[in-house]
């Protein structure tokens, strides 16, 4: 199998640090969303979408999607756990991680693609251009401001996003966050569970593949 990624991008990044921390090296195929590679002929046969990730299995089988990614992986290498092991761990994994793509990368990528002059009519990923609205770039910014607060105050609790051990919830959280360079806004050092969180999770070798 191989993976369908750009390194810059966040959800490839989601599915290459949930790949590392399961040990996995499987073979990467870089797509240059910078040159707009995705757009191309030649990726599209691959990924109708236009997005990355993608991974494609030996048979030709192509998974999109880094959640569906991830879950495929961890049904094949469910050791370490990283989606939860019962039911209600199950369930609660999934619900923090939801919130953190719903609540901070949806924030974040629309603050982003709404300003940067290089989405000028390319607002939304994928196949269909639409125009910029600034409206939701302001907006996108408040959202991620109260997204950081209220996830500093989740963390006040508990060790990590979906409880007391690192799951997949952490590894959406870490990345929506540091995604959040390119729109200029980093965690204010008042948000001190945030900045606790943040370092902690940076610091795994994954965080870095």
């Amino acid at each position: 199998m191989k993976l369908y990624d750009f390194k810059m991008a966040p959800n490839p990044r989601r599915a290459v640090m949930f790949m590392a921390e399961k040990g996995l090296d499987i073979p990467r195929v870089s797509v240059d969303l910078g040159s707009r590679a995705q757009l191309k002929e030649d990726y599209a046969r691959v990924n109708p979408m236009q997005q990355v990730p993608a991974l494609e299995l030996d048979d030709g089988t192509v998974i999109t999607e880094s959640v569906a990614i991830c879950q495929y992986l961890e049904e094949l290498h469910p050791e370490p756990n990283l989606m939860g092991r019962t039911p209600l761990e199950r369930a609660q994994v999934t619900m923090w991680e939801r919130r953190m793509e719903q609540q901070g990368l949806m924030a974040v990528s629309e603050a982003f693609r709404n300003d940067n002059p290089f989405f000028e009519g390319r607002s939304l990923s994928g196949p269909v251009d639409l125009d910029q609205i600034p409206a939701l770039a302001e907006r996108g910014r408040k959202r991620f401001s109260h997204f950081m607060r209220q996830l500093d105050g989740f963390l006040a609790d508990r060790p990590y996003v979906a409880g007391d051990r690192f799951t997949f919830a952490d590894i959406t959280g870490f990345i929506v966050i540091d995604f959040a360079r390119v729109i200029k806004m980093r965690p204010p050092e008042e948000l001190a569970n945030l900045t606790r969180w943040y370092a902690e999770i940076g610091s795994r070798p994954s965080a870095k593949a």
